[in-house]
């Protein structure tokens, strides 16, 4: 095992935390990254990690090293590729994550185009509505909707999903139709509850230039896109959605826009990716072709709440 394999493995044990977690995302033997983060400590003769059972922390010569880490590796890789990158096809394997739909809606149905572009490139993709630490998971890059915590990430903005409000016609038929925001208290809503946090979302509505929120009522609480829409049309209350993800059933009439003046805010979409000087030029190329394809989907600006400027 050469030097530089050496770095990766202890960044990514640093990353994670913790050796098990980082020689699963390594798919290596627990074993095989403990020998050899020894051996890099005995190569450069000094302590790197502090160990209890349950997780490692970084000394203070490894935190120096760990960094210098960060800035070796790129350049490395960056020198590796430097007569590759005009006569060859990228090769790689990259891996991210993005919200269950966009996945299933936008990303899988344009892999086929990706791949005869790109016939040596490899990706595993998680879809699912959590959010996922891209360190301690081994993640590439991901597509994050809303305010981001992160701030050891690089974001790059998109754009700002467009969200309306829907209901089924059956849902309509038995309830009426709210036109406008003192009529919700009489509603019924399908309830969101976050997979990471398990807070129940408020409804919202822009009024007097800001946006306004509530909990509604609801006899079901969900925690999953897809229940959400399939609690919807089954006209068992009202839902706050991307437009994208119900753009099918408003054409067939299996639901209805309604207060299509208060809509909700449109959140920001960001791609998410490590802190590097270089990025690699697999995450690259993926990066480059997914940010047009994503942005077809967003708004490139944000709508003004004052339904009547709108």
């Amino acid at each position: 095992m050469d030097r530089i394999d050496l770095f990766r493995i202890f960044i990514r044990v640093v990353d994670c935390g913790s050796f098990t977690r980082a020689a699963d995302v390594m798919n290596m033997p627990r074993s095989t990254v403990s020998a050899a983060v020894a051996v890099l400590e005995s190569r450069v003769g000094t302590r790197l990690l502090h160990r209890t059972t349950r997780s490692v922390s970084l000394t203070s010569d490894g935190r120096a090293f760990y960094e210098r880490c960060l800035r070796v590796i790129p350049d490395v890789e960056e020198t590796e590729n430097l007569f590759r990158q005009n006569d060859s096809q990228p090769v790689g394997k990259i891996r991210f994550d993005v919200p269950g739909r966009i996945g299933r809606l936008i990303i899988a149905p344009s892999l086929p185009e990706f791949f005869t572009r790109y016939p040596h490139m490899m990706l595993e993709m998680g879809a699912s509505d959590r959010n996922v630490s891209l360190a301690e998971e081994g993640i590439d890059c991901a597509l994050r909707v809303g305010k981001l915590t992160d701030s050891s990430l690089v974001a790059r903005k998109l754009g700002f999903l467009k969200f309306i409000n829907v209901a089924a016609p059956a849902y309509i038929a038995l309830h009426g139709r709210p036109d406008t925001p003192s009529d919700l208290p009489r509603h019924l809503a399908v309830n969101y509850a976050s997979p990471t946090t398990g807070r129940v979302e408020s409804w919202e509505w822009p009024e007097n230039g800001s946006y306004q929120s509530a909990v509604l009522r609801g006899r079901i609480t969900v925690n999953n896109a897809e229940a959400y829409i399939a609690c919807c049309l089954a006209g068992m209350g009202m839902i706050q959605i991307p437009q994208y993800d119900v753009q099918t059933h408003l054409e067939s009439g299996d639901l209805i826009e309604v207060m299509p003046a208060y809509r909700p805010r449109p959140l920001p979409v960001q791609l998410l990716y490590p802190h590097r000087k270089h990025l690699s030029r697999p995450l690259q190329t993926f990066i480059t072709w997914a940010e047009p394809l994503l942005r077809e989907k967003l708004l490139l600006n944000e709508p003004n709440p004052d339904p009547a400027k709108r």
